[in-house]
Parts: structure tokens; C-alpha cells; sequence
């Protein structure tokens, strides 16, 4: 087979949540759009960007799951975060942006179920 018959059409992460009513109001919150939500899945998407957040939480998973998100200006979407006072009304982290050694801006974001999210810029 070559490839326009293996054609990927799209790939997407199933992300846990601790506190399923919680998380979907923290994604949203951040920027995500919530395109569906049933049968404890909630589908979000952002431009090109999406995941499914499901009603089910393991601590270990949680906990050891990193999401990359590429961004054109990581410190435009720090501030973003600090203004709305996502960290406060949440009660998550959030790293100030670093300049990386593999040529990359970027900072962290623990979302209320304990998943990291590196938002990140190339430089």
C-alpha cells in the first residue's frame, strides 16, 4: 500500500479527569472549545488541535501524561493564562516561559487532574 491509502486523517489523545464537571470548565476556560460531550467523553478542539477528556481518572496515568501544544507565542499565551488567574481559580501550576536548549520557548501547565501540558513555541 503506499501512502495516499494509509492516509492519517487525525490523531487524538483520551485524557482522564479526577473531576470530570471541573476539567471540562478548565479547558474551556483556557481556550478549548467543547464540540460534544456524552456518554462521559467531551470532545475539545482548538484550530487544529484536539483531544477527548473522559469521566474516568486513574492517579498514575494522570500523573505521567504530558500533552505538547505548539503555539505561535508562548509568552502571549502565558500571559493569557495569568490574567484570566487560571492557576488561582483552578488551583493549578503553571511555570514561567523558559528558553530551551532545543530551541523552544515554552512553559508548563498542570491541569486539575494532574496531566502536564508543555505549551510551547519554536524559536
Amino acid at each position: 500500500m503506499d501512502q495516499t491509502t494509509l492516509k492519517v486523517v487525525e490523531i487524538k489523545a483520551f485524557l482522564p479527569a479526577k473531576d470530570f464537571e471541573l476539567s471540562k470548565k478548565f479547558y474551556e476556560e483556557i481556550g478549548f472549545i467543547k464540540r460534544s460531550d456524552s456518554d462521559g467523553v467531551a470532545y475539545f478542539l482548538l484550530g487544529e488541535s484536539s483531544f477527548l477528556l473522559q469521566n474516568f481518572y486513574n492517579k498514575e496515568l494522570a500523573e505521567n501524561l504530558m500533552m505538547h501544544l505548539l503555539v505561535e507565542d508562548a509568552n502571549a499565551w502565558y500571559k493569557n493564562l495569568s490574567d484570566k488567574k487560571i492557576a488561582e481559580k483552578f488551583q493549578v501550576s503553571i511555570s514561567r516561559p523558559e528558553e530551551r536548549p532545543w530551541r523552544m520557548i515554552d512553559f508548563i501547565l498542570k491541569d486539575p487532574s494532574g496531566i502536564i501540558w508543555r505549551i510551547a513555541q519554536n524559536i
